[in-house]
């Protein structure tokens, strides 16, 4: 009769459902497991924070299309990480949080770190549950993997009590557990996809929006195929970028407001209708705009918006269906109808807007110009990391993302502190892909301690610090009397200093000059580092002449 640990049946559940990594900070009751992941073959990251645990385990899972795991200990250790629960609950992604608890024979009676740590995640996640005993981990396991990674992605939370970690089971009783198969990918109804096609033929003004979802979806080939064979312009949301390139001649990023104001038909893909998208309401959008919506979920369609055509299907599937509808019917948005001209031309109107400041030799810099020299820089197969308000949205103008999950960002929920965690995750996922974290000095200032990480597993991460020494805007220098304002740092924090003082490479960039040598010097290399760019204090975004965004 062989037996077997909780811990390490943990460990060996985790494998056996197809994980290569886990995440975590160790402490009581939960170090063994992470021991035993290693001796798993699964890749062991310890964090310095259990949130930056959790943002690197779901963003693996985005990047790897499967599911990631985070570990934690007790009670704070498990409640640190709600946040990263709540961030892939707002962004769709599935995540593993999986949290040792007290002994059950101490529960409820003032127990080291208790705390109700089912009812913490609950609000924030897709499933929950609890082992009670060491022979149904397996089982337990894949049921959280099925319910994070099938349907609508989202985050689950496994506990696992410490009286259950340190137990034993006899091998022959354990409850059996298959891998959990990929999610099925539904199709459209046909009837569905004939409206939607008529819709489109129909289309004085039709525009495509396209969002993480479908780059989850991998629908990426079936997006760059309709774009190409039909003409029809696009627009990204911010993680949708790279779907299909920012360099297609389809793209009208630039005239993102005029699209959405003016479209008369809109095919969403894979987008929800959220604030990030103003809700899909006027003024915004015109208010007899028709849109058709590709959603996984059926009872989140229409959220916001009244639908002409609800599309609940997998995204790539539903595009094939569109595909092949235009076969046998073809159409295609007139290249040099009005539409199109107007829309060239407010692209090139904003474009010329944007250009003397992306060639402003200022210093101290503004936002633009030192973005403009991280674009020259990046190789097209990067994968860039933003967060920051100002720094994060002013860079999605600048930087051009050319594939599909190579832009990560605050996401639906606006989180500060993603950013560090997200890298990690990043540079573990793709080894082979450059990796840059640009950041506010704001959003660092979450999870700074965690880039000794980096060092500490040898992980090729560029960080590019923008640092204008305050939340939003700063000041040159704190007044001598009176209180500092409130949004406001340190001025001219060396965030260069803490990356050396870790291992790694730091720079101090002042002019546009310094900042390209830096990032020529680090943008590939094997070495994590951390370039500090100087901007001014009250450095502004170009203001739109559209008041609902201000």
């Amino acid at each position: 009769m062989a037996e077997i640990k909780g811990a390490a049946l943990v460990a060996r559940s985790l494998k056996d459902q197809g994980l290569q990594e886990l995440f975590g900070v160790v402490g009581f009751p939960v170090t063994e497991i992470a021991y035993q992941a290693q001796e798993q073959g699964l890749r062991y990251i310890g964090t310095r924070h259990e949130q930056t645990a959790g943002f690197a385990a779901q963003a693996i899972s985005y990047l790897r299309g499967h599911v990631g795991a985070a570990l934690t200990i007790t009670g704070p250790g498990m409640t640190n990480a709600v946040t990263a629960l709540g961030n892939a609950w707002a962004n769709c992604w599935p995540f593993l949080l999986i949290s040792g608890s007290a002994d059950r024979r101490h529960s409820h009676r003032g127990a080291f770190q208790d705390a109700p740590q089912l009812d913490a995640a609950r609000p924030f996640c897709k499933w929950v549950g609890q082992a009670t005993r060491v022979e149904e981990i397996p089982r337990l396991v894949a049921q959280a993997v099925r319910k994070a990674w099938h349907g609508r992605p989202g985050p689950v939370y496994l506990d696992v009590p410490a009286d259950v970690i340190n137990g034993m089971a006899d091998e022959d009783h354990l409850e059996p557990a298959e891998r959990v198969e990929p999610p099925p990918r539904p199709g459209a109804d046909p009837a569905a996809i004939d409206e939607a096609l008529a819709l489109l033929r129909g289309a004085e003004r039709p525009l495509l929006i396209v969002g993480k979802g479908a780059a989850w979806a991998d629908a990426a080939p079936e997006l760059r195929h309709f774009a190409d064979r039909t003409g029809i312009p696009f627009l990204p949301s911010p993680m949708g970028k790279g779907v299909i390139p920012d360099d297609h001649p389809g793209s009208i990023a630039a005239a993102r407001s005029y699209a959405l104001k003016n479209a008369d038909v809109i095919l969403a893909v894979g987008v929800r209708f959220n604030w990030m998208m103003h809700f899909g309401l006027p003024p915004r959008y015109s208010a007899d705009v028709k849109v058709i919506q590709i959603d996984i979920a059926p009872d989140d369609t229409g959220t916001n918006v009244p639908l002409a055509v609800s599309l609940a299907a997998d995204a790539k599937t539903a595009m094939a269906q569109i595909a092949a509808g235009l076969e046998e019917a073809p159409w295609q948005c007139d290249p040099k109808g009005p539409w199109r001209t107007a829309l060239a031309g407010e692209l090139e109107k904003n474009r010329g807007n944007l250009q003397p400041l992306m060639e402003s030799g200022d210093v101290p810099m503004g936002y633009y110009r030192p973005l403009m020299e991280l674009q020259r820089a990046l190789p097209q197969e990067a994968i860039v990391i933003a967060e920051g308000a100002n720094t994060m949205d002013i860079s999605r103008a600048i930087l051009e993302n050319y594939r599909p999950r190579h832009r990560l960002d605050a996401g639906s929920w606006g989180t500060m502190g993603v950013g560090v965690g997200y890298a990690l995750a990043a540079a573990v996922a793709h080894p082979e892909t450059p990796v840059v974290a640009l950041m506010g000095d704001g959003a660092f200032g979450f999870s700074g301690m965690d880039v000794e990480v980096a060092v500490r597993y040898k992980l090729p991460i560029t960080w590019v610090i923008f640092n204008n020494n305050g939340i939003g805007s700063g000041v040159p220098e704190l007044p001598e009397d009176g209180p500092p304002p409130v949004q406001v740092f340190s001025p001219g924090l060396r965030y260069d200093k803490m990356m050396e003082a870790f291992g790694g490479k730091g720079y101090y960039c002042e002019t546009p000059d310094e900042l390209s040598a830096a990032l020529k010097a680090e943008i590939g290399s094997p070495e994590p580092a951390l370039i500090s760019v100087a901007i001014d204090p009250a450095a502004r975004p170009f203001s739109s002449r559209y008041a609902w965004l201000a």
